[in-house]
């Protein structure tokens, strides 16, 4: 009877036996395991610097992360306390540090030519043959922890119209701290100039000439950026100057911090009718009237200097 039913059966006995064998386990058999997850993928490219693509309008820009410090027509390192140095810039970058010493004064500067100039000595960054009447630039500043303030100007950067193989100027643009003591010295502040007379005849004679110096009047910035309160944190800057038409009172003078306006002085006459040059030299610059009052530092970073707004 067991081997009739076994026939009747066939191969699905057979098959049934077989399932059952399967089933049972065996040290040679591994468990099951999901597939292993896929890897990662890669990060995304870091993003380019600013410099590297800079727009039409940008006359200059420099990041310093590459070493440019050759296209500036005078670069005073201050006997190495003006420098370029890795991991003092923006998000651990490349940036331009100085080092203050107690009582220093004047502790290095870029000074960057663009435009026409008198002579071939200023070696524009361009063509060397604009005249530019209204122009931008912009920088990135941090005073490092435990800045202290002094009693006397600041001097930070400027803006200017060389006009002659003498360092004349017919116009200047100056930004820097208020004077005097007090919390006047906590901020920028616009101190425009003039070296012509009102019909734009040139007066100076020679570099910072003061005694022949048109003093068009100083506004003062809204944020306490040399406050020690400040100290340790990067502030944006950027400068608007626009030199007046012949004949007309409408030069411009302005600054933001943060992308933020602080000062705007506009209805100026800032040279009259001279027109033989526009601005052509923007400086960065490490200058305290009084001295340092200790050893202090301050860092500069991606400067750029434009015919329209930057932003920050």
């Amino acid at each position: 009877m067991r081997l009739r039913t076994c026939r009747r059966q066939g191969w699905e006995g057979f098959a049934l036996a077989a399932a059952l064998v399967a089933c049972l386990p065996t040290e040679e058999t591994a468990p099951v395991r999901p597939p292993p997850p896929p890897p990662p993928p890669p990060p995304p490219p870091a993003s380019p610097s600013e410099c590297s693509k800079p727009p039409t309008a940008w006359l200059w820009c420099d990041d310093f992360e590459q070493d440019r410090l050759s296209r500036y027509f005078e670069y005073d390192n201050a006997g190495g306390k003006f420098a370029r140095v890795a991991g003092v810039g923006r998000s651990g970058s490349y940036g331009m540090r100085v080092q203050f010493a107690p009582g220093d004064v004047s502790v290095g500067s870029l000074h960057l030519a663009f435009g026409r100039t008198p002579t071939s000595y200023w070696a524009p960054v361009d063509g060397g043959t604009a005249l530019y009447r209204d122009v931008y630039w912009r920088f990135y500043f941090r005073n490092a922890p435990g800045w202290q303030l002094t009693t006397n100007t600041d001097k930070m950067t400027r803006g200017l119209v060389f006009a002659g193989a003498n360092f004349e100027e017919a116009a200047f643009a100056h930004v820097w701290s208020g004077a005097g003591g007090g919390a006047v010295e906590n901020y920028l502040m616009l101190d425009p100039a003039s070296g012509t007379d009102a019909a734009g005849v040139l007066l100076t004679t020679q570099y910072n000439d003061f005694a022949n110096m048109r003093w068009l009047g100083g506004m003062q910035g809204v944020t306490p950026v040399f406050a020690p309160s400040a100290a340790g944190t990067w502030y944006c800057v950027e400068v608007h100057a626009q030199l007046n038409d012949a004949g007309q009172a409408n030069g411009v003078f302005e600054f933001w911090v943060n992308g933020n306006l602080e000062a705007r002085k506009s209805g100026m006459n800032w040279l009259g009718g001279f027109s033989a040059f526009g601005w052509n030299a923007v400086y960065l610059e490490n200058y305290i009237n009084a001295g340092a009052p200790q050893a202090q530092e301050r860092t500069f970073d991606d400067f750029v200097v434009s015919t329209q707004r930057i932003g920050c």
